[in-house]
Formats: C-alpha cells, structure tokens, sequence
C-alpha cells in the first residue's frame, strides 16, 4: 500500500513535535539549534513540491501585513543582538550603558541585549515557529487532517503523562535524559519543570477535547472511527491523572475550569441527552478528577480549587530582600521594564539582569520572573512588543477566530502569562501557535474535505 506524500509530510511533522517534547520541550540552545536546522530543511523540502509552494505563497500574500510585522519583529531581535557603537548604545539603552560603565568595559561595541548568546538561539526559535507555522498551514488544511492533528496531540500527551506516572510511582528517579530529582514528589514527564508539564498536559487535553466535540460532527460513524474515540477517550484518562499528579496549582486550575467552560457550552445545546461530549465531560468528572483525583492526590485536589488565592498570595512581595518569592521576581521584572523601555533587554536576559543587579545573592539565581508578561514586555521592549502583538491581533481580526475554540486558549493564554513562565518554553509556544490558527469556521476547509 502505497502512502501518499502528504502523510509522509505529516508523520516528518509529528516526529518534530515528538523530538521536541522529548528533550524537555525544546528548552535548550541546543535543541533550538537542531529544530531550527531540521525545521529549515524540511521547509525547503516542501516547497520544493510546486502545490506546496503555492500554498504557502497564498498564506503569505492573504497575510502581507501580519507577515510584514512579523519580518519587522525578526529584525528588531537582530538588532538587540548586533554589537553597536558604545555612543548608540547610550542613547538606545543607557541601563545597559550604565552596567558597562560600572564594570569598566574597555570595548568599543556592545549590543543591546544583556545576553546575546541567548538572545539569538531565541530569535532562532522564533524564526523556527514562523516556518513550522507555514509547514502545519500547509500540511493540514483539511478536517481530517486537523482531527488526525488532534489525535497525534492527545496520543503524545498519553505516552508523556504514561511515562511521568510510572517514575511518580517508583519514586521519580532519575533515568538517562530524564531528571526527575528536582521534583521527587510530583509527576514531570519528560520536562524537568512541574509546571511547563502540568500546561503542556492542558494542552494536549485540549486537543483530545476538541477532537471529541468534533468528531461527530465531521466523521462518519463506522468501528474505526468508534475505536478512534475509545483511544482518545483512554489518552485523556493518562493525561487527567499526569496533571492532578503533577500537584501544578495552575495545570489543575486551568483542567477543572476548561472541563467546566467546555460543560456550560455544552449546555447550551438544545439535545443534551444525546450530546455525546456532554456525557464524556461528566465522566471525566466523575473517574478522572474526583475518582482518580482523590487516590493520587487525597485532599490536594479540593485546594486546587483555590488556585487564585494561593498563587495572588505568593505574588504579595515578601519584605525580606533575600527572599526569592513569585511576587519578589515578578515585582522586580516589572520594575526593570522602565529601565528597558524602548528596546528592552533581549530574550533570555532576565538571569543575566537578575545577577547584576542581585550581587550579594551568590547561592541563588533566577532564569525567569514567573510572570510571562512582564518578562516579555521587558525582553522586547514597547517597541518589540507592540511589534508582536500588532502581528498577532490583525491575524485574529482579519481571519475571524474569536470563537469557543479560541477563547479557551486566550483563558489558558492569560493565565499562564500571569501567574508562570511555560511560555518561554518552545513546545507550549508551538503548540498554543499552531492551535490558535485552526479555524474550523471556515467554510473553504470544510468544502475541500468535502470535496475530497
């Protein structure tokens, strides 16, 4: 049996993703380096094939100016990156200037950013996004397509939360790329961090959600499809017990309260009795969340109920300067977005900022200010900044996607922004990227399944 071309495209695509969620998604230099190379290839593959190329040619002119912006965002990273004559640098950053001043730099150039190194490996996964977002466009335009998306997603969060459950249960040791000793009383996959696991895990949850709401609707009912859906339905099951056990206070607010969002929407349609993804929601409720919740997680499951009051608890300041609270950090970062108004401090340089100005914490560090928000606010820069979001709200409002879908991911967008720092993790970037831009809305898609 013959594989048609395009499913060989997408099992290339899936291997991608699979990689990258593997090596604690992509959140290192030198996975961006390797992402970026196979990313790359594989686009110059693709568009290579004439009906590909075209595709992608009609993406881009549907979408000058967002694609213009977007362009504009890329050369401002450059910029940050690119050495500049100390007298420019005064004028363009004189916080930056200063640093330099006080440690005596005796270098006619200096660049913007106050970590270069990780600046461009950050500018290179943005350039990795643009590509593997025309790729994914490319690829699945098409409902099935879409759904077999969905269900490659769902399957990937089943196999990662399969495989954080067993370590959770043996005692979280510590097993070749795996490091499950920072958190030896929570599950964590194949990400280091609890929390990047527990929003990943969201999303993957989203998209077996989805595929079960839609599936109905755009699928023939035949024994294939129906076992489709009992896969589905048992990945989720994985994926629900990964993230209560993961003891994440936001992956487990943003499960119950998406549950919750999908069940009143449910309940707006008129034949609930036969609304088969009503009836999964309330099992999920039932054997997932209170069942399965409460044999792993015991009375930690009511709490997550209190996600809000604990989490704006955390982000309240401590008075003791050496205390590295949520509110300390995030406090900080919002204070240094003033020092970095215009051009910022460049991607990854809130360690670097951190240190600096911090010099008597020798035993402590900070990578992130737990607060996605203000740390990209100061990373970009008002400039870089507005750059970005312009790109992002002319595509939404061009392309019509606010609806249900997408207002659930703007939730988990929010919240995770707010209250943690999962966004600066490529595989949560891609992903929430590629699954804001499926518009099940448009009728074009829907006649081209059709039309099949």
């Amino acid at each position: 049996m013959l594989i048609k071309k395009n499913k060989i495209y997408q099992y290339v695509f899936f291997l991608l993703l699979t990689l990258m969620m593997i090596f604690n998604g992509g959140n290192s230099n030198l996975y961006i380096q390797f992402n970026f190379i196979f990313s790359s290839i594989f686009f110059l593959a693709l568009i290579r094939e004439k009906n590909y190329l075209t595709h992608i040619i009609k993406i881009l002119n549907d979408n000058k100016l967002q694609f213009f912006l977007f362009c504009s965002f890329l050369s401002f990273l450059l910029i940050q990156i690119l050495p500049l004559p100390l007298e420019f640098l005064k004028i363009l950053s004189p916080t930056k200037y200063n640093y330099l001043d006080n440690l005596e730099f005796e270098k006619n150039f200096a660049s913007i950013s106050l970590n270069p190194s990780n600046s461009f490996f950050g500018l290179l996964n943005f350039l990795s996004l643009f590509l593997c977002l025309l790729i994914f466009k490319s690829l699945f335009y098409r409902i099935r397509d879409l759904l077999n998306f969905y269900f490659f997603v769902i399957l990937l969060g089943g196999l990662s939360a399969s495989i954080g459950l067993y370590f959770f249960l043996i005692g979280n040791p510590d097993f070749l790329i795996l490091k499950n000793s920072f958190y030896r009383n929570s599950s964590t996959g194949f990400f280091i961090n609890r929390t990047v696991f527990s929003c990943f895990l969201v999303l993957c949850f989203f998209c077996g959600a989805e595929y079960l709401r839609l599936f109905e609707k755009y699928k023939k009912d035949s024994t294939n499809n129906f076992f489709k859906m009992i896969y589905v339905r048992i990945f989720i099951i994985f994926v629900t017990t990964g993230i209560i056990t993961s003891f994440s206070k936001i992956g487990n607010f943003l499960l119950i309260s998406i549950i919750f969002f999908y069940i009143f929407h449910s309940l707006s349609n008129k034949d609930i009795k036969n609304n088969f993804f009503f009836k999964t929601l309330i099992l999920i409720i039932i054997i997932d969340i209170l069942i399965l919740g409460f044999y792993f997680g015991s009375e930690k499951v009511l709490n997550r109920f209190y996600f809000l009051g604990a989490e704006l608890n955390e982000y309240i300041p401590s008075s003791l300067e050496d205390k590295l609270s949520r509110g300390n950090l995030t406090s900080f970062s919002i204070k240094q977005v003033k020092n970095f108004a215009f051009f910022g401090y460049g991607l990854g340089g809130f360690e670097t900022l951190f240190k600096l100005s911090h010099p008597n914490l020798s035993s402590y560090y900070a990578n992130h200010a737990h607060s996605d928000f203000s740390e990209f606010i100061g990373e970009f820069g008002l400039i870089g900044s507005s750059l970005i979001f312009l790109s992002i709200a002319i595509s939404f409002i061009k392309n019509k996607l606010f609806y249900f879908k997408n207002l659930l991911l703007f939730y988990f967008l929010i919240i995770v922004l707010l209250f943690d720092f999962s966004l600066h993790i490529p595989i949560i970037q891609f992903l929430l990227v590629f699954l804001l831009s499926i518009n099940f809305g448009n009728n074009k898609v829907i006649q081209k399944e059709n039309s099949y």
